[in-house]
């Protein structure tokens, strides 16, 4: 049956085939067949041969006879409640560069924040019988509103809640405040001030913690706390009016804001009230959404969370867990990443 996994009866004309390999490399089937999924016994050189000829001729395996072999879909689940994508679409561009040189593709399902369309679309991945699911939210300490049944596949989150028995891999917001902090601090601002979204997000809390170690550390005062408010421009613009009203001896230098939305939202405020971005004010953002970030004016320093990298390794740790591998439960904190613009000014010394 081996042949058969790469071909489908009345498919010789639509590609291909198997067939064709085994006749330009000079080989039975049964040989094309186990040197292209990696059986049977033979030397290094011929098996690279024959790969060699496939891949020369745009030979395309048969997931559906591929799938009939193995017993696996070679599919996994991508289970959202974030629609408008703007977390997910990076994971998911990360978790298909995982994938894709073993052959397996990504099914997506997104939904909005409802239990009934939960259950619908995993019942959907049930049916298509995905070898394992990635869940991805849209924050690290929400879950998707839906109790998950004993399912059989592992299962990996990425920026989504994750409890000690699990595996999940998030941004490490609190690191990445303190690299926003200190290149501030590096482009010599000295009053830092915070802007930031709800405090009911723990993303928010770890960004403070960042920016509050970082002030400190640097001997620097630690003005009146974080400013919270909403994820938005209109936020962030208000926060701008507020900053400009205070006494100019008084007035932070540096500010570091919570998301890209709140920062830009701040520099309009800032520079319709008179004040230059970076001269008088330098402003770092967090997100690095780049279609907001590149088109401030100037163009907005800000924190990379690495979403691709997540979705990487996400990929990556599921593909062990189909393997049989076995992987330590527990949530991975990994790296962001500082992209300088122009909204700071004055490079790194």
């Amino acid at each position: 049956m081996d042949s058969d996994l790469y071909e489908m009866p009345g498919m010789e004309n639509a590609r291909v085939t198997i067939k064709d390999v085994a006749r330009a490399a000079g080989v039975s089937i049964a040989t094309a067949s186990k040197a292209l999924n990696d059986r049977g016994r033979m030397t290094v050189e011929t098996r690279q041969r024959i790969r060699d000829v496939a891949a020369s001729l745009g030979f395309m395996p048969n997931a559906m006879a591929r799938a009939l072999v193995s017993q696996r879909s070679f599919t996994i689940g991508l289970l959202t409640n974030d629609t408008y994508g703007r977390f997910t679409l990076p994971v998911a561009a990360g978790l298909s560069a995982a994938l894709i040189d073993c052959g397996v593709s990504v099914f997506l399902c997104a939904f909005e924040d409802d239990a009934g369309q939960a259950a619908i679309n995993l019942r959907s991945m049930l049916e298509k019988r995905v070898d394992g699911l990635v869940i991805a939210g849209k924050r690290i300490d929400r879950g998707l509103p839906i109790e998950l049944p004993r399912l059989p596949m592992p299962v990996v989150r990425v920026n989504s809640l994750c409890s000690d028995d699990q595996i999940g891999f998030v941004p490490d917001d609190r690191e990445g405040a303190l690299t926003a902090v200190n290149h501030l601090i590096a482009c010599r601002r000295r009053r830092i001030a915070h802007v930031t979204g709800p405090t009911s997000f723990l993303a928010v809390r770890l960004r403070a913690e960042g920016w509050e170690q970082a002030v400190q550390a640097a001997g620097l005062p630690l003005l009146d706390g974080p400013q919270s408010g909403d994820w938005s421009e209109a936020f962030g613009f208000r926060s701008g009016q507020q900053l400009l009203a205070m006494p100019p001896a008084e007035r932070p230098d540096g500010v570091f804001c919570g998301n890209d939305q709140i920062a830009r939202g701040l520099i309009d405020a800032l520079t319709v009230g008179g004040l230059r971005v970076p001269d008088d004010v330098s402003v770092v953002g967090f997100d690095n959404w780049e279609v907001l970030a590149k088109a401030t004016r100037p163009p907005l320093t800000t924190i990379d969370m690495g979403l691709n990298e997540l979705g990487r390794q996400a990929g990556s740790t599921l593909l062990d867990l189909v393997a049989g591998k076995h992987v330590e439960p527990g949530v991975r904190r990994l790296a962001c990443r500082l992209v300088v613009r122009s909204s700071c000014g004055a490079q790194p010394l």
